[in-house]
């Protein structure tokens, strides 16, 4: 169980640096999104300025752009849905490990039971 616990322990770190070392080694950076990186590519690639295929259906109802506020929110309740759902699994995977050792102890008393049963009744067996 140490072992696990080293190995948990190093990994966190890990990501942390993974995280860290960029903001103190690139001082000044800018940290663009994806969105605006990948419209870059295709307007490299075709020569002309990206064009979205749609509108998003939230500005369509509106009839404008969503406020910060209404995206961050939004993007707050999906992190939260998605979390959910990993954690969801994860404590059902945590449950069925725990529910599947469980019978195993189960299986082992059973059959040592039936041994040492086994064992008494032929000592009484050989007794008379």
């Amino acid at each position: 169980m140490a072992k696990k616990k080293n190995t948990v322990a190093i990994l966190l770190i890990i990501a942390a640096l993974i995280a860290l070392i960029p903001l103190f080694t690139l001082k000044g950076a800018e940290f663009g999104g994806s969105d605006d990186a990948g419209s870059k590519v295709v307007a490299q690639i075709t020569g002309t300025d990206y064009q979205p295929w749609f509108k998003p259906v939230m500005e369509t109802w509106i009839g404008g752009e969503l406020p910060g506020e209404m995206e961050s929110l939004f993007f707050c309740v999906q992190t939260g849905i998605g979390v959910g759902i990993i954690a969801f699994f994860m404590g059902r995977f945590v449950e069925r490990k725990k529910i599947e050792n469980e019978i195993e102890n189960e299986r082992k008393q059973t059959k040592q039971t039936k041994q040492t049963m086994q064992s008494k009744q032929s000592e009484q067996t050989s007794s008379l």
